[in-house]
This record gives C-alpha cells, structure tokens and sequence, in this order.
C-alpha cells in the first residue's frame, strides 16, 4: 500500500486562542473547540467555549466534514467538524486537497491507528507535535472503493465499542442507584435510621488511620502498599502497586491491610474507594488514603455506598481543606453521619451489590474483548490485509 505525506493530500491548518484579557473575544458567537471538547465522540457538535465575530474574523473557519487532529499535549485525539468552528492552536484542521485521492472517513481512521507520539518533541508543558512535522507522516493510500470498505469495518467495530461502552456506564451507575431507591439520601435520611458518626462502623482494634509518609524506593519481594493511583475504577489496580521494606512496613503496622479492608483517598482527589483484595492481605498504604476495617462484611459494602453517595461526597468536599494539595483531616472523616439501617437490609443491599458487581465483570471482558479486536481490525487494515 502506497504512503503518502499528510502534507501532499491535506492542508494543515492549526487554530489560536484569542487574548482572554480582550473582553470583546469572549462570548456568544461562534464554537471554539479546545483538546477537552474532543470527548464527545467522533463527530463534534459543540464546544464549552465561543468566541465573538471580532476574534473569529482574525482565525480561519474549520468546515463542517473537516477531520480535526490534536497535536499537543494529549497527541493524536481525532474527530470530525460536525458544524462551523474555530479551534485553539493544539488543534490542526486538515481539510482535504483532492477529495478523488482521500476520504475523511478514511484519512480518521489511518490517523486514530498512527502513534503520533513517536515524533514529538518534549515542551515545558508536555509532548508536542508541529505542523512540519506533521506534513511529514505518512499515511497508507489505497483507492477510493478500499478506503471505503475500511471505514466500514472499523466504523461498524467502533460502534459496537460505543454499545459495550454505554453498557458498562450503566451497570456503574446501578450501584448508586440501587442505593438511593433503597436507603434514600443518607444525609436527609428519609427512613430515619439511627446516624452513627464512621468512627463507631470500625473495628476498635483497628481505628481509621492513615499509612506511610516516606515508603522508599519499590523493593522486589518488599510489602506491597497501595497508593491513591492505584485506585481506579472502583477497585485497586495491582499492576501497580509498589513495595516496601519490611522495616519500614513494621514501623507502620498500625496501617496494615486485611482483605476486605475499606479504602478511601483522602488527599489529591479525596473520596475515592476500593476494597482490599486478598493478594494485598497484610500489605500497607500511603498517607495518601485511610483504612476503615469496618466490622461487619455487609455493613462495608452499605457504607461505601453511603459514602459515595452525592450527599456524603458534598459533605468530604465542605471538610476538605487545602491549597496547593487537598485533603481532609482523620479527626473530621470520623465524624461523618452514616444512617445505620437493620443489619438484615445492609445485607440485602450488599447481596445486589454482589451481582451487579458480577454482571460488571462480565461486561468488561466482553469490552476487553472487542478492544482487541479493533485494535487488531486497526492493524490488518492498513497493512492491507482486511
């Protein structure tokens, strides 16, 4: 298959920010896309930021159909002009020289599969690209008919991607729903339940407390320790996690972990939460996160939910305190109100808890599934192997 330049087939032309100290910039008018509106799929619509007719005169319009590329910082987000914009200057729009040599659709695709980093340079800032340098990749060119045939498949693979993505965002979001159709809003505690600050949900013998300050450097057969990065998706990440000395993991026994153990951040990004699964049994954490080896299993499962809850979280914010970094103090996380219903519901609620957690692995080895398969689509497609 022939490569050919980007620069022989598309016009490069990148964006700009109008001053923001110019008041007549700013306002209704036109859509300014900037790299955090390329989120909204493959076709953008429209953008959290317009500028005037004055600033818009000084740029260039991108057309509706023009494929849009970001170049710097977060290198290689693709999308589709789906109206009239203005972009800022981490955004190239490529509108296509000879459309009998190139299809949109077409040149998305090559460009989404291209890793676009390799070509960098490293900023003050992070990694960026140029427009010489982006003259200068080349992208495979079949004919008409096959650039076609290849955007199908992939078109069609994505969208199935797009299904089993919108799927895994409803199965996450059944957790905080089954919560409040059960329990209601733990801080205007409808049913009223008795309210129990969280100290009292704890284990005496294990209060809530935070981990190690200065862990060291990762230690191969050392005490693994979880970090706030570490958190992800609701669960630990254990590819991860890194480890400790023994001696050091001692000197903080007070913060070692057992499996099923709550844990929550409570500095950085405060009110994340993940159980400790057993290969973490008698690890450690940072002082980034608190421990909270709640008494009963059920219960554990009732309070995180509680704690996630939109009312509980407004409450971590108000208690948070902090400039540069964030966080909220043990002494008032112990005082947080939790409604405390009949154990038996607890149980009940954990015991949906459990099978929607089951149908949520499910859909993500089926989402892992079709991943790879677009990804391998991706890579026998513009080798000319499809």
């Amino acid at each position: 298959m022939r490569m050919v330049p980007l620069g022989e087939l598309c016009e490069i032309n990148v964006g700009r920010t109008p001053s923001r100290n110019n008041a007549e910039f700013w306002g209704d008018g036109e859509p300014w896309l900037s790299i955090a509106d390329m989120n909204q799929g493959l076709m953008v619509q429209r953008t959290k930021e317009q500028i005037t007719r004055i600033a818009a005169n000084q740029g260039k319009q991108v057309v509706p159909g023009t494929v849009l590329l970001s170049f710097k910082l977060s290198i290689g987000k693709v999308a589709i002009a789906g109206v009239p914009l203005y972009t800022n200057e981490a955004i190239a729009a490529l509108p296509i020289k000879d459309d009998r040599k190139l299809l949109p659709g077409y040149l998305l695709r090559a460009l989404e599969a291209m890793d676009l980093s390799t070509g960098a340079n490293r900023a003050a800032m992070g990694a960026t690209l140029n427009k010489a340098t982006l003259q200068q990749f080349r992208i495979p060119l079949p004919g008409l008919p096959e650039q076609r045939r290849i955007a199908a498949i992939l078109d069609h693979a994505d969208t199935l991607r797009a299904k089993r993505r919108r799927s895994l965002a409803h199965i996450n979001g059944l957790a905080l729903a089954v919560f409040s159709d059960k329990f209601g809003d733990p801080i205007a505690n409808p049913h009223r339940y008795p309210v129990h600050p969280l100290n009292e949900w704890v284990d005496a013998k294990r209060p809530v407390t935070y981990g190690i300050l200065k862990p060291g450097p990762d230690i191969d057969g050392g005490v693994p320790y979880v970090r706030v990065a570490d958190m992800k998706g609701g669960r630990i990440d254990l590819r991860g996690v890194r480890r400790t000395t023994p001696q050091i993991a001692t000197e903080y026994r007070r913060s070692t972990l057992a499996t099923g153990d709550l844990l929550m951040s409570i500095r950085g990004h405060v009110g994340r939460f993940a159980f400790i699964p057993a290969e973490l049994d008698g690890g450690n954490i940072t002082q980034d996160s608190a421990r909270l080896a709640i008494k009963d299993p059920a219960s554990a499962v009732y309070l995180r939910g509680a704690m996630e809850s939109p009312s509980l979280q407004r409450w971590l914010d108000r208690h948070t305190k902090g400039a540069a970094v964030r966080g909220i103090n043990l002494g008032d996380l112990r005082t947080a109100p939790i409604p405390c219903p009949p154990i038996s519901e607890q149980q009940q609620y954990a015991s949906i808890l459990h099978s929607v957690a089951h149908r949520l692995e499910i859909a993500e080895k089926q989402h892992a599934v079709i991943d790879n398969l677009f990804a391998s689509l991706q890579s026998r497609a513009f080798r000319g192997e499809l």
